[in-house]
């Protein structure tokens, strides 16, 4: 009874955070007078999707460097692999030739929206049923492609230690993304072009008769999955196998000692991580309406270890928080650097195209030498406290034994 009583402040947590999202998105709709950063297309709703899509991301990296510590600098070619597979499985077959005109059509002309389209109908509520599944099986595949190649290289990779696998796994990642440009591949990945026309978040929006959008629901889609994902995570590091990697991460020759297999819980922490780093791929590809392989650079997994070190290497709730407050401020609040700005008549100096970047980069060197443990260090947010279930008996603390 009392892990049931645990438990449902998280619960009421999460379906409080639901149903403010879901207003949030819809309040311009019930109320137009309001600001215009209430409305869909505002730098608002673009962070909240990103921030989403980020911090699966990071706390897919942050379970395999925070709390298994391994030292890898893949994560952006997991991502790659998600985001083509989804794309490639859910483009319809009527908008391949479109897309690959450059090679005369895609090899591959299956569609799973097409598929259940065909078995549930392309309208109406069969259409929305088609598009639920085919979007959350193609995610599921993802995520099981990348685990694959994750599986398939961690035999060679995950014999190597600290800086020797991170260098590993950057190449691969950086391998992965000239393969996926590679013309040769053209018919099946579009080369150097991107892939379009696949379902994305603002096709979960609900339209009425006349087309017009009823009800939004494009900020949370991202949300949701990134919310059931982040705690099958959270999960697994609370089981054996998480204080297993906990115990591999302290110190390995205690923990071979201890009866723990070193290779294959780290194989099975290299491929859960690149699994949820290959759904982050798809959600990425959704969030940006394409996938082309450029996107997917090392400084996309610089920015992810980053945002993992300012939240705190071993917290979860670190890592989401520090993915919030870095795309908030790359992607919104610091954008008037990158302006001229005038006070009157004097012109502000530096403020000029990149002056931006240069001034995040100061106060993320700040936070790393001052804030060396990061913002929540190793600690989670603890959800009993906030809800404030038990109060402390003044009469009982004050007792002596």
């Amino acid at each position: 009874m009392s892990e049931k009583k645990s438990v449902m402040p998280k619960i009421i947590g999460i379906l409080a955070l639901f149903a403010f999202i879901i207003l949030l998105e819809n309040i311009r709709g019930i109320f137009p007078g309001l600001p215009m950063i209430f409305d869909p297309m505002s730098p608002l709703f673009t962070v909240l999707k990103k921030a989403a899509v980020y911090s699966l991301v990071a706390v897919s990296m942050n379970l395999l460097n925070g709390f298994t510590g391994l030292f890898s600098l893949g994560q952006a070619g997991f991502m790659l692999l998600g985001a083509y597979t989804y794309a490639i499985l859910t483009v319809p077959s009527a908008m391949k030739e479109q897309v690959y005109y450059l090679f005369g059509g895609c090899a591959f002309q299956f569609s799973l929206l097409d598929a259940f389209q065909g078995i549930f109908g392309a309208s109406g509520a069969g259409y929305a049923i088609s598009l639920i599944l085919a979007c959350l099986i193609a995610i599921i595949l993802a995520g099981a492609v990348a685990a694959f190649f994750a599986f398939l290289i961690g035999f060679p990779v995950l014999r190597l230690k600290s800086d020797y696998l991170a260098i590993a796994t950057l190449g691969f990642a950086e391998i992965l993304r000239a393969i996926f440009q590679w013309q040769t591949l053209g018919p099946i990945t579009n080369g150097a072009n991107m892939i379009k026309g696949f379902p994305t978040f603002t096709s979960f929006n609900i339209t009425g008769p006349n087309g017009e959008v009823v009800l939004r629901l494009s900020v949370f889609v991202p949300f949701l999955i990134t919310t059931a994902c982040i705690t099958l995570i959270v999960l697994l590091i609370r089981s054996s196998y998480g204080r297993a990697f906990v115990a591999i991460r302290d110190d390995e020759i205690a923990a071979e000692a201890m009866g723990i297999r070193l290779f294959s819980h780290k194989m099975l922490s290299f491929t859960i991580s690149s699994f949820f780093a290959g759904v982050g791929g798809a959600l990425f590809a959704m969030y940006v309406a394409n996938a082309q392989a450029k996107a997917f650079t090392s400084t996309m997994t610089y920015e992810i270890l980053l945002i993992v070190v300012i939240g705190g290497i071993g917290s979860v709730s670190g890592s989401v928080i520090a993915t919030f407050l870095y795309v908030v401020c790359s992607e919104w609040w610091l954008r008037f650097l990158d302006s001229e700005q005038y006070i009157g008549s004097f012109k502000v100096p530096l403020l000029r195209n990149g002056f931006r970047m240069v001034v995040f980069s100061v106060v993320i060197m700040i936070i790393v030498l001052f804030f060396s443990q990061g913002i929540m260090g190793n600690r989670e947010i603890d959800f009993e406290a906030l809800f404030n279930r038990k109060k402390k008996n003044p009469k009982a603390d004050g007792k002596k034994d």
